[in-house]
């Protein structure tokens, strides 16, 4: 597996990960529509134990909590306001990186979507694709 790398708009925040992606998804909730300021937020997946964040000088958390009643650590540049990670308490074997911080995005491709009961009614969503309501069990 290659080393992947991203960084906020600024370039005060930087991370890098070296594993597979355990999954690449589309979040339509209306927080991650919220944080991205669109109608969806593209995350990645990856095991937190390969993700290094080089420079936490700039690094602002706001927690948020999940529709279980779990925190969700969202983490963003504080300079330039990108949104970097979300560290999900239910699920702290993982990192929810913001794929459009990454360095080079060009292979992703997105198999499942999330909280597709909030997803905006203009958005298509490929067929073949698996689609929660919300988060799956």
């Amino acid at each position: 597996m290659a080393k992947h790398c991203g960084g906020c708009l600024c370039g005060s925040v930087k991370y890098s990960f070296d594993s597979e992606p355990i999954m690449t998804g589309v979040c339509h909730c209306e927080n991650c529509q919220r944080q991205s300021g669109t109608a969806f937020s593209i995350i990645v997946g990856v095991a937190k134990s390969s993700f290094e964040i080089e420079d936490t000088k700039t690094l602002s958390e706001y927690i948020d909590q999940g529709d279980n009643g779990s925190k969700v650590r969202r983490q963003f540049c504080g300079n330039c306001g990108s949104p970097i990670v979300s560290l999900i308490d239910s699920a702290p074997e993982l990192c929810m990186l913001k794929a459009g911080t990454l360095d080079d995005k060009s292979w992703l491709e997105p198999t499942i979507h999330f909280w597709c009961d909030s997803a905006q009614p203009w958005v298509e969503i490929k067929d073949g694709v698996l689609k929660f309501d919300r988060n799956p069990s």
